[in-house]
């Protein structure tokens, strides 16, 4: 994807309550628990936010060097961003996958249309939230080979940390592995599964 994020300094800025906000709550990933440990009994569960650096990190680990690497780090670190507003949504919970998507797009169209309000860098930084906002839509709507290879990093670290909790608490998490597999077609990442 063409673009990318601009920066500048921010000497001298003023920064609003809204935008402190919106921040603070989008730090907020980091004491959200992921839905489907907590459904499944798991002892001291990852956060939503320990997920998306797991997915940030097997992304840049495994990134093919046809992939934009950036563009890839950028998805892993905002893909699961509208959960400050529609929380962990599992397949356990009742709701479509059409409808699941419905409901991150609308959330994630109205944090990037905050953060774009609310930046400190100007009509640069409504540019940045809508290329974010852009990203976060490769990644839902698998619409680029990097917004793909993230949704498959995202069911990979799903299944390697499913792995870790089997052992560490004898738990039987099979169905998150099973899952996995049964999403993924890149024989590397089928292999990193282990089962």
């Amino acid at each position: 994807m063409a673009g990318g994020i601009e920066c500048r300094p921010l000497l001298g800025c003023s920064v609003s309550e809204d935008f402190r906000g919106l921040l603070l709550k989008c730090l907020s990933l980091k004491d959200l628990p992921r839905a489907g440990w907590v459904n499944r009994g798991v002892s001291n569960p990852e956060s939503v936010a320990a997920h998306s650096w797991g997915v940030a990190f097997l992304a840049l680990s495994l990134c093919p060097p046809s992939l934009d690497g950036g563009v890839v780090a950028s998805i892993a670190i905002i893909h699961d961003l509208p959960e400050i507003i529609v929380g962990d949504i599992t397949p356990t919970d009742g709701v479509s996958s059409a409808e699941k998507s419905r409901l991150e797009g609308d959330a994630s169209a109205k944090i990037f249309a905050q953060l774009g309000e609310y930046s400190l860098n100007g009509e640069n930084g409504v540019k940045n939230a809508q290329y974010l906002h852009e990203l976060w839509l490769d990644y839902d709507h698998s619409r680029t080979p990097e917004g793909r290879f993230v949704k498959a990093c995202d069911k990979l670290d799903m299944a390697l940390q499913a792995s870790l909790y089997s052992t560490q608490q004898e738990l039987d998490l099979d169905e998150f592995i099973e899952s996995a597999l049964s999403r993924l077609d890149d024989p590397i990442l089928i292999t990193l599964i282990g089962k």
